[in-house]
């Protein structure tokens, strides 16, 4: 099996790397962080690369590209950490592509391609903690289509978005709808999240909805699968580039007269960072190549990587804090903000315990043992 990238996902990769390094360096992002957490015109710049089209069909004006494309580009954003919500629009691009009906694409993917306007996921609620189908938000059958009535927290960007797709449920079964921020009885507050990002609680009563699909937990599982696959390659970036961060460091500061990088102890310590970082790459290419399988495949293998991922993520964020010392804590240093990051992610999307508990459920009786 030839794993190798194609000539033109290194030229994607070269591409994202190059407005990483230019235009967002850790200053901007800082300035970004002070302002709310969300800047329309780096999400705009995302969109000039083409990124915000990613999977979306050439005939709604995307690029027509596939999961190993976002998971390449993902990987190059999180080594900037990157406030900007791009994996909110890959999943939602790839959830209305697969469910909506026609009329819905054409109104929505065109405008999610160009950058126009943001749609973001709008799921989560307090009881539900990281279960998809716990869900008390409402929907009504009307004249004109739907209504929607609930509340949904932790919603990326929710102030900032055109729109949100919200689970709800309609007759007794879950179902998918999208709903425009601007619509009447839909409201947002917005706040920054730990990690300088932002996030917003949603309240919508009777909210005009349009419809998705009634399978809403399939269209929902499909949307956090993917979601997390981008997370996954996210995550792989950051840690790479707070690996690399850290070695630097340990080049350069100098205890008992000679560099800290000598220390065998220390040494180990960043060969072991290393070896939680290649298995978490290679569950991330394992978890973007198992997105076009069954579900229950799909979902199994999900789980699996963000397991490794979530291990790979504690283990690098707190071990690269350690080898720092104290200014791997300071607000100044960029070394603190990959920590935060790092950090939570682990907990996005579920955490690693209850995805191994996902993982130990979905397993068959003879799972891992030879007949």
């Amino acid at each position: 099996m030839d794993f190798d990238f194609t000539q033109d996902q290194q030229q994607l990769r070269e591409a994202v790397q190059r407005w990483v390094g230019k235009g967002y360096d850790f200053e901007r992002r800082r300035k970004i962080a002070a302002a709310g957490g969300f800047d329309r015109q780096a999400y705009g710049e995302l969109a000039g690369l083409g990124l915000t089209g990613l999977l979306i069909d050439e005939q709604y004006g995307g690029l027509g590209l596939g999961p190993v494309d976002a998971m390449v580009a993902m990987e190059e954003l999180g080594r900037g950490i990157v406030l900007e919500p791009l994996a909110q629009t890959l999943l939602a691009s790839a959830t209305l592509s697969r469910y909506a009906p026609d009329a819905l694409k054409q109104a929505w993917l065109p405008k999610i391609a160009g950058g126009q306007a943001l749609v973001v996921l709008a799921h989560q609620e307090r009881k539900a903690r990281y279960r998809l189908d716990v869900c008390e938000a409402a929907a009504q059958k009307t004249g004109a289509g739907y209504t929607v009535t609930g509340v949904k927290n932790l919603v990326p960007a929710g102030d900032c978005a055109a729109a949100w797709l919200v689970p709800a449920q309609l007759d007794g079964k879950l179902a998918l709808f999208l709903v425009e921020r601007n619509a009447q009885g839909a409201g947002a507050w917005g706040y920054a999240t730990w990690d300088d990002a932002r996030a917003a609680d949603v309240k919508l009563t009777n909210a005009p909805a349009a419809l998705v699909t009634t399978d809403g937990l399939a269209a929902l599982n499909w949307a956090v699968d993917v979601g997390i696959a981008a997370l996954c390659a996210e995550g792989t970036g950051a840690m790479d580039k707070f690996l690399s961060m850290t070695i630097e460091y340990m080049n350069q500061r100098k205890q008992f007269g000679v560099t800290i990088a000598t220390f065998q102890a220390l040494r180990h310590r960043v060969a072991d960072m290393k070896m939680q970082l290649e298995l978490a790459r290679s569950m991330s290419y394992y978890a973007t190549l198992k997105l076009g399988q069954p579900e229950a495949e799909r979902r199994q293998a999900i789980s699996r990587a963000k397991v490794q991922l979530g291990q790979a993520l504690r283990f690098v964020g707190q071990n690269g804090v350690q080898l720092h010392g104290g200014i791997g804590v300071t607000d100044e240093y960029a070394g603190s903000h990959y920590f935060r990051r790092l950090t939570q992610m682990e907990t996005t999307w579920g955490d690693t315990l209850t995805h191994l508990g996902q993982v130990s459920d979905r397993m068959q009786e003879a799972a891992g043992v030879l007949a």
